[in-house]
C-alpha cells in the first residue's frame, strides 16, 4: 500500500512540475501582456488546487475539516513561484495537536505536499484558535480575510466566514494596516522610485493596492475596484486605472518569476534586462532595454501612489465616519477639512485652470494644512489634460509657480507634491522627460527626478535654521544669500537635461536660461541660474581632482567663478548635490576639501594674491604655537623641516605640520619604518603618518597593508625630504566599526609597520565581491596620462568601477615601472572612483614604456573577466 502511494506521489510531483513548467514556458513565449499574465495566474492556481485536491483525498482526513486557501492563494491567482498558503481548519472539539491518527494525517499530508513540489505555508487551527488568533494578529487576520474553500465541511467555512466578519473592527483594521504601510513604505526609502524596486512592496507597488481592499473587505465596502466604484468611493475612470495599473504591475513580476526561476520580487539590475528583452524591449544607441521597461515600471507605480492616496483617504472618511468633519473657508476656491486642503467644488479646476498651482501655493501658505484631501488629489489627476502648452505659457500661471519658489517656506513638500500629482512635469514640461529616469552611472542610487527633488531639499534646509547643526557653514553663508529661490531654480535645472546626450551641463543651462526668460527674472538673476546650471560640476571636479596647494590653480578657479556671491552660490549647490545622489558618497574629509577650495578661492576674488611665502609661514608659526601647547621643547620641529621641501608645507595644515614634528623629532636619521596613527582631525576614520627610507615599492606596500585590512583610503599626501626619506599622510576608514579608536590606532601602527618591514615580494591584491551594481552596469575604464602645465611632472587620472584593491593594483603598476608618486587625490563617487595622481619617474619621458604603463593600468582597474 505504502509503496503504491509513494509511486501515486511520485507521478503527481512529476506530473505538477511538468505542468508548471510548460505553463511558465508558454507564458514567456506569448507576448507579455495583461491578458496572458492574468491567464497564467488562474492556470497555475488551479493546477494547486487540483494538486492539493489529489492530496487531500489520499490523506484520510475527517469529512468535518476543510482546506482553505489563504493568502495571495486564496485569490485564486498564483505568481510563477509564489507560495502556497493553506488553512488546515478544524471544527472546535477537534484537536490537530492531540496524538492520534488525526495528527499523523495532518503529518502526512503536509509532508506529501512538499515531497510534489508545492512550496506550502500551512497552519492547521481550530474555528476558535482562528477567531482568537485573528484578534490579536492584523496579519493572520488579513491572511484570512481572503480566504476560499478547495475542499472539506462547507457549513464549518461559512461558519468561520461569519465569525471571522463579525470579530472584525473595521477602524482597528485600518489603524493597523496603515502603520503597517508606513513602515514597509519606510524600509524601501519612501518612494516608488529606487533604480532596484520591489514590484511586490515598495511604495507604488502590488501590496498598495492589496491593502486597499484588504481595508475595503474588513469594512464591507467592497471586494473589487468595481464594487469600490458603484459605492462612489472612486470613479469608474479611477477604477479603470487601478485595474490596468495593477494589471501590468501583476505582469512585470509574473515575468520577473519566469526569467529567474524563482521567487524574485526586486528588479534587480541582474535581471532588469533579461525582463526587457522578455518584453520585446531592445537597446538602442541612446537607451537600454532595461531603461525602457524601468520607465513603464515607474509610471505605473506613480500613478497607484497617486490613487491609493486619494482611496486611502477616501476609506478613512468612510470607516471613521469623518465625511462630515467641520470645514474652515480658507478662500473662495479652498478649504480647510481637519487639516486637509479641499477644493471647494469639484469642477474647480475645469472652471478655474489658475488654481491648480494655486493649490500648492496656499498649501505652502496656510498653517496647519497638512497634506491635500482625497477630493482634492481626485480633482488634480482628472485635470492633467488642462495642463496643455497654453497652461504652461499662462502669464498668471508663470507668476504662481514664481510665487510658490519665493515663499519663506515650504517648497520641498509643495514640489514632492506636485511631482507625486503629475503637476510638475506637466508644469515644467522639461521636467516630464526625466520623471522616473534611470541613472546608471555608478555613482547616483536615485532616477533623476527623485535626486533633483532630493537636491532641492538640501538647498532648502540649508535656509532652515532648525538644521543649521547638519552644516553649519552652509547655513553661514546661506543666511547672507538674499534669493534663496534662484539656488531652488539651479536645483530644479542642474540635471534636467540628463538623458539627451551631449553635455548635460550645458543643455540645463539652455533650458534654465529659458525658464528665466518666461518667468520674468532680471538678467543678472538669470546669469547666476544659468552659471550654476552649466558650472554645477565644476567645484567638486577641482576640489576632488587638483592639487589646491597650487596658486595656479586656485587663480584659475576664482576667475572662473568671476565673484563672490557666484562662489557661495556654487558652493551651496554643490553640497547640496553631492548629498543628494547616495547616502555612500558623503563623507567628512570630502566636505573638508570643498571647504578648503571655497576659502582659498573667496581669499583670491577678494583681491589677495597668492603669496605663498606669507602662508608657509603663518602655517609654520601656527605649527609652532601647537607644539608648544603640547609642552614641546623650542626648535623640536627643525631637524624635520630642514629636510623638507615647500611643496610639503603647501599641502599641509599647521596641525598636521605640528603632528608630524612632534612624532618624527627623534626618528629624522631612523633606518626602521616609523608609523603614527591619530583619529582624522576631520571626524571620520584614521590619519596615519608614515615615515621611512623611500624605495620604489613603499607606496604599493603601504596600499597593500591598508587593501588587505580592509581600510578605504580616502586621500593620500606623498612626499620625498631631500635626505631620501618617504613621509606619506593618509585618510583613512576602518572596516571595523566597533574597534574603538585607541585600540584601532595600536592595530594600525603594529600592523603596517610590519608590513613594510617586510622584503619578500609584494603581496596579490584582496579579491573583493563586486557589487550587483557594477556587475549588471560596468563602467568603462579610462586612463589619461598627461603632463602638467610645467612640464615637470605628469598628471595620472583614472576612471573606473570600483572594487576592493583597486588602488592597491594601481601602485603594483607604478612601482613595477619606478614611478614616483608626489600627490595621490582619491575621490570615491558611489561605486565609481575618479582617482588623479600627481607622478614622475624616467619612465614617463619614453613613449614606448608609457603605452606600456598605460597598458597595464588598464589592464589592473579593469574587471575581471
Amino acid at each position: 500500500m505504502q509503496d503504491q502511494q509513494g509511486a501515486d506521489l511520485a507521478e503527481l510531483r512529476r506530473r505538477f512540475k511538468q505542468d508548471k513548467q510548460a505553463l511558465i514556458a508558454g507564458f514567456l513565449a506569448q507576448r507579455a501582456t495583461v491578458t496572458a499574465a492574468q491567464r497564467l495566474m488562474r492556470a497555475l492556481a488551479r493546477q494547486v488546487d487540483q494538486t492539493l485536491l489529489a492530496l487531500w483525498a489520499q490523506a484520510g482526513l475527517p469529512a468535518e475539516a476543510s482546506l482553505l486557501a489563504v493568502g495571495g492563494f486564496g485569490r485564486g491567482e498564483l505568481f510563477p513561484y509564489s507560495d502556497v498558503d493553506v488553512l488546515l481548519l478544524l471544527p472546535d472539539g477537534l484537536e490537530a495537536h492531540c496524538p492520534g491518527p488525526l495528527k499523523s494525517a495532518i503529518e502526512a499530508f503536509i509532508t506529501a505536499c512538499w515531497d510534489v513540489g508545492l512550496e506550502i505555508g500551512s497552519s492547521v487551527r481550530t474555528l476558535e484558535e482562528c477567531v482568537t488568533e485573528a484578534a490579536g494578529d492584523v496579519t493572520v487576520q488579513t491572511s484570512m480575510l481572503e480566504a476560499r474553500l478547495l475542499t472539506g465541511a462547507k457549513p464549518l467555512f461559512k461558519r468561520f466566514e461569519q465569525r471571522l466578519m463579525g470579530a472584525m473592527d473595521a477602524r482597528a483594521f485600518l489603524r493597523a494596516k496603515r502603520l503597517e504601510a508606513q513602515q514597509r513604505h519606510v524600509k524601501y526609502d519612501d518612494t516608488p522610485y529606487a533604480l532596484e524596486p520591489n514590484c511586490k512592496e515598495s511604495p507604488g507597488g502590488l501590496r498598495d493596492l492589496q491593502v486597499l481592499i484588504w481595508i475595503a473587505r474588513a469594512a464591507n465596502l467592497g471586494k473589487t475596484w468595481r464594487a469600490l466604484a458603484q459605492r462612489g468611493l472612486i470613479t469608474p475612470f479611477e477604477s479603470r486605472q487601478l485595474q490596468r495599473n495593477e494589471g501590468l504591475l501583476a505582469l512585470i513580476r509574473c515575468r520577473l518569476h519566469a526569467v529567474a526561476g524563482r521567487r524574485e520580487d526586486r528588479l534587480v539590475f541582474d535581471l532588469q534586462t533579461a525582463v526587457a528583452q522578455s518584453f520585446g524591449y531592445a537597446s538602442t544607441a541612446g537607451q537600454r532595454a532595461s531603461e525602457l521597461l524601468m520607465r513603464r515600471y515607474y509610471w505605473a507605480a506613480k500613478a497607484v501612489s497617486q490613487l491609493n492616496q486619494i482611496l486611502m483617504l477616501n476609506l478613512e472618511e468612510q470607516i471613521q465616519g469623518s465625511q462630515n468633519a467641520p470645514m474652515r473657508v480658507i478662500n473662495e476656491r479652498f478649504l480647510d477639512r481637519a487639516g486637509m486642503l479641499e477644493v471647494a467644488s469639484d469642477d474647480l479646476y475645469e472652471r478655474e485652470p489658475h488654481a491648480i498651482l494655486e493649490t500648492f501655493l496656499v498649501y505652502q501658505q496656510t498653517p496647519g494644512i497638512k497634506g491635500l484631501s482625497a477630493r482634492t488629489l481626485r480633482a488634480l489627476y482628472n485635470a492633467r489634460e488642462l495642463m496643455n502648452g497654453a497652461f504652461r505659457r499662462d502669464p498668471a500661471n508663470r507668476a504662481m509657480f514664481m510665487q510658490i519658489l519665493q515663499q519663506p517656506e515650504g517648497q520641498t513638500h509643495a514640489f514632492r507634491l506636485m511631482n507625486q500629482t503629475s503637476v510638475l512635469g506637466r508644469y515644467l514640461w522639461v521636467f516630464r522627460r526625466i520623471v522616473g529616469q534611470m541613472q546608471h552611472d555608478l555613482f547616483h542610487v536615485y532616477t533623476v527626478d527623485q535626486h533633483i527633488l532630493m537636491v532641492l531639499r538640501n538647498v532648502r534646509r540649508f535656509f532652515i535654521p532648525e538644521h543649521a547643526h547638519e552644516y553649519p557653514f552652509c547655513s553661514q553663508l546661506a543666511a547672507q544669500f538674499d534669493k534663496p529661490h534662484l539656488l531652488y531654480i539651479a536645483a530644479l535645472f542642474h540635471d534636467v537635461a540628463k538623458g539627451r546626450g551631449g553635455d548635460h551641463s550645458e543643455l540645463g543651462a539652455t533650458e534654465a536660461r529659458r525658464f528665466s526668460r518666461e518667468h520674468g527674472l532680471t538678467r543678472p538673476e538669470a546669469d547666476l541660474v544659468v552659471f550654476l546650471v552649466e558650472q554645477h560640476l565644476t567645484l567638486s571636479r577641482v576640489a576632488q581632482k587638483e592639487d589646491l596647494s597650487d596658486p595656479e590653480v586656485i587663480a584659475a578657479f576664482a576667475k572662473k567663478m568671476g565673484d563672490a556671491r557666484r562662489l557661495t552660490a556654487l558652493y551651496l549647490l554643490t553640497v547640496a548635490d553631492i548629498r543628494g545622489t547616495s547616502p555612500k558618497v558623503w563623507n567628512a574629509w570630502k566636505g573638508k576639501l570643498l571647504e578648503d577650495l571655497y576659502r582659498l578661492a573667496l581669499r583670491a576674488l577678494g583681491g589677495a594674491k597668492p603669496n605663498l611665502d606669507a602662508d608657509i609661514e603663518a602655517r609654520k608659526q601656527e605649527a609652532r604655537q601647537i607644539l608648544a601647547l603640547h609642552a614641546m621643547l623650542p626648535d623640536t620641529e627643525t631637524p624635520l623641516w630642514a629636510t623638507l621641501e615647500l611643496s610639503y608645507f603647501a599641502r599641509h595644515e599647521a596641525g598636521d605640520l605640528a603632528w608630524h614634528a612632534r612624532s618624527l623629532w627623534r626618528h629624522v636619521q631612523s633606518t626602521a619604518p616609523i608609523v603614527r596613527a591619530r583619529p582624522s582631525p576631520v571626524g571620520e576614520g584614521l590619519q596615519v603618518l608614515v615615515y621611512a627610507p623611500d624605495r620604489q615599492d613603499l607606496f604599493a606596500r603601504i596600499c597593500g597593508y591598508f587593501d588587505g585590512a580592509g581600510f578605504n583610503i580616502l586621500d593620500a599626501k606623498v612626499h620625498t625630504t631631500r635626505s631620501g626619506y618617504a613621509l606619506d599622510t593618509f585618510q583613512v576608514i576602518s572596516p571595523d566599526q566597533d574597534l574603538n579608536h585607541r585600540d584601532l590606532v595600536s592595530l594600525v601602527e603594529s600592523k603596517l609597520t610590519q608590513a613594510l618591514a617586510s622584503e619578500g615580494p609584494l603581496p596579490e591584491p584582496r579579491r573583493g565581491r563586486l557589487s550587483r551594481r557594477v556587475k549588471s552596469f560596468p563602467f568603462t575604464p579610462r586612463i589619461a596620462l598627461r603632463p602638467d602645465e610645467r612640464a615637470q611632472r605628469w598628471l595620472l587620472s583614472i576612471s573606473t568601477s570600483d572594487r576592493a584593491g583597486l588602488l592597491y593594483a594601481i601602485a603594483r603598476v607604478l612601482a613595477r615601472h619606478g614611478i614616483n608618486l608626489q600627490l595621490a587625490k582619491i575621490s570615491t563617487l558611489g561605486e565609481r572612483v575618479e582617482d588623479t595622481f600627481l607622478v614622475d619617474g624616467p619612465a614617463l619621458q619614453q613613449n614606448k614604456a608609457q603605452l606600456q604603463i598605460e597598458s597595464e593600468l588598464l589592464d589592473a582597474v579593469s574587471l575581471p573577466a
